[in-house]
């Protein structure tokens, strides 16, 4: 959980530094959004990468390196002469070892429980992206116009080194890790053959299921709007006349949220799944569900001239949408055997996460492109509300863990005749 405190706290370091960054630097809208697109240009590459080690090594180590490199990235900004070249480089180092972050952690928090708990076990460690911003956003805000914009910077990285020296000493894996090499025939190739073929399936099985496709679509646009969130939010409460202490605590809102839905979301849906209920309905619909009333609430939040319904509704549209991910995370690793569940996972959010490489720089774009700032604003909100409830109810619709695991053999216990009826 504080892993991923950490994690979250470091992207959204550069949302709150983005107004003395940009002034100090001389930086455009669109520059900015080129800085906060590039955090992601290796995220998705790193994290296939340590999705399939995480397939054959200890999450102790992996997880150690990884905070390793993006507390050490963090460092060169604390130098006064480091300009645009030098943030977009550390950025790029950032997202490389944060990328596999998240699905490294669920699949090492996986280890530590059976199938039945991983809705509530994810939910638990998501939300230490939720506390990331909520504890850390005042403090880095306060840190930023006290100190200078580059400490926060500063301060994350030896926040981070002190966490592996943690971690080091009481991390690990737990009772239901499974690890090792595959069979004879070497890793599963795709397309040679489902369930059908024998253990295990093949990933383009895995990858194929109305679960992933369903989960991916969902993601992907949740994590559009959540890279809005995390570059453009703070920017955003400035135009609308909001000052700069007052914006370290409006960008906390939608993290409260986050951390209520994912603790809510991941409890109901495990309190489901052991009563009997379809996966179907408690992680594919629940998490759907959830996007909709994200997207619902971007495409209203610019729509109204009262601050009182507009920062409610902003809320729900950036904090509301990120609690599918831990149900969705679950559905994934329910469909898949244990041995290829950090590869599939990684797979997973490495694809998803893309969705944050485009919408920082579209949006700058378009708030470029805009006659005024707000209302280029108004059209890339309303582009990632319209994404949000798209995908969101094709999740609804198509995730069915249970059908899919029973299909290709994944973890998900069968259910009774009845129940599945």
């Amino acid at each position: 959980m504080l892993f991923m405190a950490l994690n979250f706290a470091d992207k959204s370091v550069i949302g709150l530094a983005a107004p003395p960054m940009m002034a100090d630097l001389g930086l455009t809208a669109t520059e900015y959004g080129t800085i906060a697109s590039s955090f992601y240009l290796l995220f998705s590459v790193s994290a296939i990468a340590f999705g399939f080690l995480g397939n054959r090594f200890s999450g102790k180590w992996l997880l150690a390196g990884l905070a390793v490199v993006w507390s050490v990235a963090q460092l060169p900004v604390m130098i006064p002469a480091a300009g645009f070249a030098v943030l977009l480089i550390t950025r790029v180092l950032l997202g490389a070892g944060e990328g596999p972050g998240l699905p490294l952690g669920v699949h090492n928090a996986f280890t530590w429980v059976p199938p039945k708990s991983r809705g509530l076990t994810a939910a638990l460690l998501t939300v230490g992206s939720a506390l990331g911003v909520i504890v850390g956003a005042p403090l880095l805000n306060a840190a930023i116009h006290g100190l200078g914009w580059r400490s926060a910077f500063g301060i994350l990285g030896l926040l981070g080194l002190m966490w592996v020296a943690a971690w080091l000493l009481v991390g690990g894996d737990g009772p239901y890790a499974e690890r090792g090499r595959p069979p004879a025939g070497g890793e599963a190739g795709i397309g040679t053959g489902g369930a059908a073929a024998g253990w295990p399936p093949t990933y383009r099985a895995m990858l194929g299921t109305g679960t992933w496709l369903g989960t991916l679509a969902s993601g992907f646009a949740v994590y559009w709007g959540l890279a809005v969130a995390i570059a453009f939010l703070p920017l955003y409460f400035g135009k609308v006349g909001y000052g700069p202490t007052t914006i370290g605590f409006l960008v906390t809102f939608p993290a409260y949220l986050s951390a209520a839905g994912m603790l809510l979301g991941g409890w109901l849906s495990q309190r489901l799944i052991k009563r009997g209920v379809s996966r179907h309905l408690a992680q594919g619909m629940f998490g759907g569900a959830f996007a909709v009333i994200s997207g619902l609430s971007m495409l209203g939040m610019t729509r109204f001239d009262s601050p009182w319904l507009a920062l409610p509704l902003a809320a729900l549209a950036f904090g509301v949408g990120n609690s599918q991910t831990p149900l969705s995370q679950a559905a994934v690793a329910d469909t898949v055997p244990a041995r290829r569940r950090g590869a599939v996972l990684g797979l997973w959010y490495a694809l998803v996460s893309t969705a944050s490489i485009v919408a920082p720089t579209v949006t700058g774009m378009l708030v470029d492109a805009a006659p005024v700032p707000l209302v280029g604003y108004g059209w890339a909100f309303d582009l990632a509300g319209a994404m949000a409830v798209v995908g969101g109810l094709i999740a609804v619709f198509v995730v069915r863990p249970d059908r899919d695991a029973a299909r290709i053999g994944g973890d998900a216990p069968a259910r009774e005749p009845a129940q599945a009826a």
